[in-house]
């Protein structure tokens, strides 16, 4: 029984210490699968969050630069608003062949016709990105105004055209923090069958 006894003092001991390391390793492996979660969490939220900044950049470009019309014309013929507003989320490069090409366009339409035009996004998804450029495609709505023949009771009326709805791919670039607009292009349809 002496041979028990002795056995006995061990045999607790070895069984408390066991039970102390078990717990300590499980407790550990917790801390880490707790740090990984968080951490890959974290890696997911900020990529969510580039994704939002992309959408609503492109939202804004879409709204911005179909979305003018008579009441923004100054004295001189020009569309100084429609300009500023357009250049805020389009890249410099961009912003030459805008201002080369889309802004007198504009501004002759508006001028001479009376046109004027409004946006409504439908949706926006972001296509590719990585960490300095992005694709979007965009649905949209835009919808034409001219001026209603003249009604000797009412000279502001307007008559709005039917809506067009169009899908575009937008680039963007990430310049100082900020995604920019650098090109777009109309999505045709063709091979998506």
């Amino acid at each position: 029984m002496t041979t028990r006894t002795d056995e006995t003092p061990r045999s607790a001991t070895f069984r408390l210490v066991l039970l102390v390391v078990l717990v300590v390793l499980l407790l550990a492996s917790a801390g880490v699968l707790v740090w990984l979660l968080t951490d890959r969490r974290g890696e997911a939220d900020d990529a969510q969050a580039e994704r939002d900044a992309v959408m609503a950049q492109t939202r804004q470009f879409v709204l911005r630069l179909n979305t003018y019309g008579p009441d923004q014309l100054d004295d001189k013929g020009h569309l100084p608003a429609y300009r500023d507003q357009v250049l805020e989320v389009i890249t410099p490069k961009f912003a030459t062949d805008f201002e080369k090409s889309g802004l007198p366009i504009a501004e002759q339409t508006v001028a001479q016709a009376g046109y004027g035009r409004s946006a409504k996004v439908f949706g926006v998804g972001v296509e590719s990105m990585d960490a300095d450029s992005a694709t979007a495609i965009v649905a949209a709505g835009l919808t034409g105004s001219y001026p209603a023949p003249k009604h000797p009771d009412d000279d502001a009326k307007r008559v709005d055209a039917d809506q067009d709805v169009l899908r575009w791919e937008v680039d963007l670039v990430k310049s100082d923090g900020t995604w920019l607009v650098d090109d777009y292009a109309p999505v045709t349809g063709e091979g998506s069958e």
